[in-house]
């Protein structure tokens, strides 16, 4: 089955109002920015983010947050992004603050047809006994907070019970991919781009590098094409766009 789609605008066009979204990437490391940028062209809002976190400098997902789209995060870092902090202190988007191995588990679980999953991670806290400010009312009280989490004794061990993620749509960017949704992520941009589009029901790639089925060998694919609807090939223009968030060098 040929998944490919002529163009990134064709690829999001049924992208509804409200509509929920596992986006892959980690500061610039692996975030598919064509598909949000078509996405911030159709001008939809409301949306409901899962990703690690929501842009950085201005690109990725932090062009859809300056506008005011986002409505909803799900993730583990705000990092150095302002807007989203000022956002979410302002009382203009709800936040869930999980831990990172925690979010990475509940995706993975999610595309795996797992709904919920017990871990360590988080007993003892306000991860599991509630109260984590989700929503503020504008004036530094707490409009909406976090439920308390089921908690239960494994072998002497307290764990807490995290329920799996399903998205509407996920949006990811891979180095390599075929005709057939066959995607090869290239070092760190492995990094929540194949769980991510393991939790979107419509699972849309941006591809570096667009080959022909049977071109990648099947012991080096990291995601296969049964969680890839559409796929989207980049220029070369498009391709090559990285930026780099924190420049190190050595005298």
């Amino acid at each position: 089955m040929d998944k490919v789609v002529a163009t990134a605008g064709e690829a999001v066009a049924d992208v509804p109002e409200g509509a929920s979204l596992a986006v892959g990437g980690f500061g610039l490391s692996g975030v598919p920015g064509v598909l949000i940028g078509a996405l911030f062209e159709r001008g939809v809002g409301g949306l409901w983010v899962v990703s690690n976190n929501c842009g950085a400098m201005e690109t990725g997902l932090a062009v859809l947050l300056a506008a005011g789209r986002i409505s909803r995060v799900t993730g583990s870092y705000i990092g150095g992004n302002k807007e989203f902090a000022r956002q979410y202190l302002a009382g203009e988007l709800e936040l869930e603050l999980i831990p990172q191995g925690t979010l990475a588990e509940r995706l993975r679980a999610g595309g795996a047809g797992i709904p919920a999953f017990y871990t360590p991670a988080g007993v003892g806290t306000q991860v599991a006994e509630g109260g984590l400010p989700w929503r503020y009312d504008g004036a530094g009280g707490v409009a909406v907070a976090s439920p308390a989490k089921e908690v239960r004794e494994f072998e002497g061990t307290q764990y807490v019970l995290e329920h799996g993620i399903r998205t509407d749509f996920a949006l990811v960017r891979a180095a390599k991919g075929d005709r057939h949704g066959n995607l090869v992520f290239n070092k760190s941009t492995r990094n929540f781009n194949p769980l991510a589009a393991m939790a979107g029901r419509v699972t849309i790639a941006e591809v570096e590098e667009l080959v022909e089925p049977g071109e990648i060998d099947p012991d080096t694919v990291h995601l296969p094409g049964i969680f890839v609807q559409r796929v989207v090939a980049l220029t070369p223009e498009q391709a090559g766009d990285k930026r780099i968030e924190q420049r190190t060098v050595s005298s």
